[in-house]
């Protein structure tokens, strides 16, 4: 019962000597210190002022030098992420698993990896994250399992199975046809064929990740009972991955063919049949109460052609996702202050709060989509200060704040991701993008002393934590500048969103107001120096002038007049 424990508290507590007392009080005042808050002071929810931070574990520290990531590693960094800024990491998946996709293959849900630890380890992480205020997001992965699951092991050992129906089977159309048309991400058939019970199961991606039936009861229990067994575990919430394939069509109508084909070959096509059903926000809403119970966070991988679809993921009352990743913003993969202005105000139409993201692990690294190979490490300071002050919670990608790039597979024999090698050489994967963290100037980045899982590019002789903590005018120390600022700003924490010089193409210009103090930021995304006067009448701030919080070298304001050197920054707070 909820009212037995403050009794007993309260029987032990009269019965302990002054000391003994003053030491409990110590004790639990402390401890009550370290526990993540659910909201703030005024109410808001935690997640809305964090700054969240996906960790790829195979590549961000390794401790035993097996040339893989693990847990005990990504603990032994949480000093440096709190240092960095970082209130929440999230975690790729770092379940039991085959491998074959590198995780998102799962074989058991409630369990450690060994080449990652075990949940001795993630629980030392977890209590080492609280000391450092760092919450722990994993990874869910509800649309599939491995095929090496004891579930699917059994789905496909009959027809007359206990878990038959926990999964996706059907006759194909004739003997040798796939029931429908419908494309694997991967490549080929979403269909495959197995000759045990001769019928076909549906796979969305790898054919060793078939597709879990969550329109059977014990299939959405299993599930909602694992997330309660992680919250309870310490977890704060989920990623949900590839959230919009959770449901088909249970007619398994065609899907229309569109013109051309795609870097696998295959037809090109509309995903209208297998994506995006509207069950799938019924089954979120259902797992976000399952979250309500923990005061649990979900974020979603919401993959949407336009911004309707993606407001749908909040919910009709809010009850759905507390967080879908805008990745609408990350297809503006070039310095375009019109494009990003219309991609923000897209957002800010939205009904819950905005979640920027510009790199992920399915992305080519932000420093190569934006860079012009010039400029890169000031057009990645330009893009931290961006993202990072804008309206809403931003998600980054590790490595992005020592400008980590792609280090890409040259030959085939090389590739080690699922896409890459079904692709190639149209589709190079995703391989490129998930290289070790960099470190230091030791062999391997520092990431580990034996050779890792995949190669460092050359560029972590100059682009690693270690140096870059050194160089006061590194892409890190921005990032750590304008994350402090944000953490202790009440402008860029509450404020409003207001486009400035809405009809100028080379600088990207707002204003983040709250309760008479503001905010400017203006980013020149061009290669030649601009000079900008600001009228500030309309937002209120007739009589303002501006003084620098951050700046680029180089760049000045002067009144309301701000010069910028090419991809040149500059914060500022509005003085009367």
């Amino acid at each position: 019962m909820r009212g037995s424990k403050p009794n007993s508290l309260l029987t032990l507590t009269l019965s302990l000597s002054l000391p003994s007392l003053l030491l409990l009080t110590l004790f639990y005042s402390v401890f009550a210190a370290a526990q993540p808050k659910p909201a703030d002071a005024e109410g808001h929810p935690w997640w809305q002022h964090a700054v969240f931070y996906e960790i790829y574990p195979r590549s961000f520290a390794d401790s035993n030098n097996d040339g893989v990531g693990d847990l005990n590693g990504i603990r032994s960094k949480m000093k440096y992420l709190h240092e960095l800024g970082v209130d929440a990491i999230w975690i790729t998946p770092c379940y039991p698993s085959p491998q074959v996709d590198f995780g998102y293959d799962i074989s058991d849900y409630e369990n450690i990896d060994p080449m990652y630890g075990n949940l001795a380890d993630f629980d030392r992480m977890v209590a080492a994250g609280r000391k450092h205020h760092v919450r722990i997001i994993m990874d869910f992965v509800p649309n599939h399992t491995s095929d090496q699951h004891p579930w699917f092991l059994d789905s496909k050992s009959s027809r007359t199975a206990p878990h038959r129906d926990w999964y996706i089977w059907r006759d194909g159309k004739a003997p040798g046809q796939p029931p429908n048309n419908w494309i694997s991400l991967f490549g080929g058939s979403a269909w495959a064929f197995d000759a045990t019970t001769n019928q076909f199961y549906y796979h969305a991606f790898y054919p060793q990740q078939p597709d879990l039936n969550w329109r059977n009861p014990a299939v959405e229990k299993a599930m909602f009972d694992t997330t309660r067994w992680w919250y309870n575990r310490g977890v704060s919430g989920f990623r949900l991955d590839a959230v919009d394939t959770l449901f088909e069509d249970l007619a398994l109508h065609d899907n229309p063919v569109l013109k051309g084909t795609n870097k696998q070959g295959d037809p090109n096509m509309e995903d209208k049949y297998n994506k995006n059903l509207p069950k799938v926000h019924e089954e979120l809403q259902k797992l976000r109460k399952v979250a309500d119970e923990s005061d649990a966070l979900l974020i979603g991988e919401t993959w949407t052609s336009n911004t309707a679809e993606l407001d749908r993921y909040y919910g009709p009352n809010g009850n759905e996702l507390q967080m879908p990743m805008d990745f609408l913003f990350t297809t503006v993969n070039k310095l375009s202050p019109p494009e990003f202005r219309r991609q923000i105000a897209a957002a800010e139409g939205m009904h819950g709060w905005p979640v920027f993201v510009i790199g992920n692990h399915d992305l080519v690294r932000s420093y190569n989509r934006y860079g012009d190979g010039q400029h890169n490490d000031a057009i990645a300071k330009l893009m931290g200060a961006f993202y990072l002050t804008l309206r809403g919670t931003p998600v980054m990608y590790y490595g992005e704040e020592i400008g980590m790039e792609n280090n890409d597979p040259i030959r085939k024999e090389d590739v080690k991701d699922p896409i890459g090698r079904t692709g190639w050489p149209e589709e190079k994967g995703r391989d490129g993008e998930r290289t070790p963290m960099q470190w230091n100037t030791a062999p391997n980045a520092g990431f580990s002393k034996k050779d890792p899982w995949l190669p460092v590019p050359p560029s972590y002789q100059t682009h690693n934590v270690a140096s870059e903590l050194k160089d006061p005018n590194s892409v890190l120390n921005l990032y750590k500048k304008v994350l402090a600022l944000r953490h202790a700003n009440e402008a860029l924490l509450e404020g409003s969103y207001t486009a400035l010089n809405q009809d100028d193409p080379n600088v990207m210009s707002y204003l983040r107001s709250y309760n008479g103090k503001a905010v400017l930021v203006a980013l020149n995304m061009s290669a030649t120096p601009q000079k900008i006067i600001f009228n500030f009448s309309q937002q209120g701030f007739g009589r303002a002038t501006l003084r620098t919080l951050i700046a680029s070298p180089e760049a000045s304001a002067k009144g309301s007049e701000v010069t910028l050197q090419p991809f040149g920054l500059l914060i500022a707070e509005l003085t009367e």
